[in-house]
């Protein structure tokens, strides 16, 4: 699996729940105790503390993850394959972004199955329907182009949301399946923070290409990859002289599917 810093976890889920409509099939009013799996830096299980009237417990792998999920709600370490609680413990087991990053997901859900007596929902984002629009125009494209080959050079099926994920409950055997859409924007404009600047100088040498060139070049031939590279560090130029003028804008859309079954 995976592994994500705590800063990634925090900034790419901040805003994320300010409308929490599509979260209202998990019945927040009569849910007594909550347990979030692979809850990262508690980003998800923080908005659960404050939805439900019952306990929150967050799980993770990550020691360091949990070492900041625990200033906000209990947490226990634990493997989303092989949960350490027994069977019925929870009315509700729920993750985020955590499916995509497993080789095999209907392993994990059979798991939040067992351990919870009521409901299990995953929330999580398809990656090849992101949308990124901004003022540099070669950025909406050189992004699509970047985010195909990861998608198809990546182990795991990082665009599971929607019917991805409604075929996992189904093939546990979940019953009264729903999903509802939520789409996650991230923006920036000015005033710029630090970490605009910082994303901006990264792009410019290509660092983020270059953490991710052994997936890439798994869909990509190499001198594909080095003119995407190219590219890729020009758009980045163009982000930071459009800083320093205070003309810089991106939007990014992730779109998650909230899929909710009954056990």
């Amino acid at each position: 699996m995976r592994e994500f810093s705590a800063d990634y976890l925090e900034r790419t889920r901040e805003g994320m729940w300010e409308s929490r409509e599509a979260l209202s099939d998990l019945e927040f009013d009569s849910r007594q105790r909550v347990l979030d799996v692979g809850c990262g830096t508690g980003e998800l299980a923080r908005v659960l503390a404050e939805e439900t009237p019952g306990e929150v417990v967050g799980t993770d792998a990550d020691p360091r993850l949990l070492s900041v999920a625990r200033e906000h709600v209990s947490v226990v370490a634990g493997d989303a394959h092989r949960l350490p609680f027994p069977d019925d413990s929870f009315d509700l087991v729920v993750c985020q972004a955590l499916l995509i990053n497993l080789p095999n997901p209907e392993r994990a859900v059979r798991e939040f199955a067992r351990v919870s007596s009521d409901l299990v929902s995953a929330i999580e984002p398809d990656n090849s329907a992101v949308s990124v629009e901004s003022t540099v125009s070669a950025e909406s494209d050189l992004s699509r182009r970047a985010r195909k080959a990861y998608v198809e050079g990546v182990d795991t099926n990082v665009a599971l949301g929607g019917d991805g994920t409604r075929n996992v409950f189904d093939e546990v055997g979940l019953s009264d399946v729903s999903t509802r859409k939520h789409h996650h924007a991230k923006t920036v404009a000015p005033p710029y923070l630090a970490r605009d600047l910082e994303s901006a100088k990264k792009k410019a040498t290509a660092d983020a290409l270059g953490e991710r060139r052994q997936t890439l070049l798994e869909s990509l031939s190499s001198d594909e990859y080095e003119r995407l590279r190219a590219e890729w560090r020009e758009m980045g130029r163009s982000a930071i002289e459009q800083i320093q003028e205070g003309e810089y804008q991106r939007a990014e859309v992730v779109p998650f599917y909230v899929t909710t079954g009954r056990v």
